[in-house]
């Protein structure tokens, strides 16, 4: 079976090729990396590139113009892996905040479930100490108050960006309609995914700050995803399914 790595960069010139390297080590049958660059000013395209030339086979790289953001690029991503024959395709970020050593783990479920989320906010699920009372609060409760008051989602991590999904979940999406292109583009698959009546199983992590960089989530972002959260709803309307969503008790 094929699991395709789709890991968009913006700037990761420190941490790229150590996560590919770690990608490309799971043990797993078949394992892919799609790397999406935006026209990093780092230099991450070329050691992008190089990493290619050392590994044709398995590393692929696609170049886009500018900072085109992360809704897209996922969107790009997917439908390149589900037309190479992908049969499970993880996305995730670049800057080791979503272990690889979890990858396993999420492809020894895709038998049962469509989508499995790397979750912060079930039982098990941890969050880095560093991260200040300001940063967590907001995060809880855009993900415990204001997502499921607004969208009546019962999953507990819908700003998650660490997600392994089967091929069939995703060639249900209407990914050409999926608008999303900032951060919420998590909210929104996440949306789709119940609306859907998909089976979603999240599976506690520990959410690691990124070891080298900049985060680029700010608060203006956070407080735009709050407004298009809304946005969501009154484009797709109220939920008609009831998903099954399940969680992992133990990591």
């Amino acid at each position: 079976m094929k699991t395709q790595i789709v890991l968009p960069t913006y700037n990761e010139a420190q941490n790229i090729e150590a996560m590919t390297r770690q990608l490309l080590a799971l043990p797993l049958d078949d394992v892919r990396v799609l790397i999406i660059d935006d026209a990093s000013q780092d230099g991450t395209g070329r050691i992008a590139d190089r990493l290619h030339e050392q590994h044709p086979e398995r590393v692929a790289v696609i170049h886009r113009p500018g900072k085109l953001g992360l809704g897209t690029a996922y969107v790009t991503g997917f439908r390149w892996a589900l037309e190479r024959g992908a049969d499970y395709i993880v996305q995730m970020d670049c800057d080791f905040s979503h272990s690889p050593d979890y990858i396993p783990r999420f492809v020894s479920k895709m038998n049962e479930y469509d989508v499995v989320v790397g979750s912060r906010y079930v039982p098990g699920g941890k969050l880095d100490p560093r991260w200040s009372g300001w940063r967590y609060l907001l995060s809880k409760w855009a993900n415990s108050v204001w997502v499921h008051f607004i969208l009546g989602t019962q999953v507990r991590d819908a700003t998650a960006g660490f997600k392994c999904w089967n091929r069939h979940a995703l060639e249900r999406i209407p990914l050409n309609g999926v608008r999303s292109n900032g951060y919420v583009f998590q909210v929104e698959m996440a949306y789709l995914c119940e609306k859907l009546g998909m089976r979603v199983l999240e599976w506690p992590i520990y959410f690691e700050d990124r070891r080298i960089g900049k985060s680029k989530m700010t608060v203006p972002i956070k407080l735009e995803a709050a407004w298009r959260v809304v946005q969501i709803r009154l484009r797709y309307g109220a939920l008609t399914h009831h998903a099954q969503v399940d969680y992992q008790r133990e990591a």
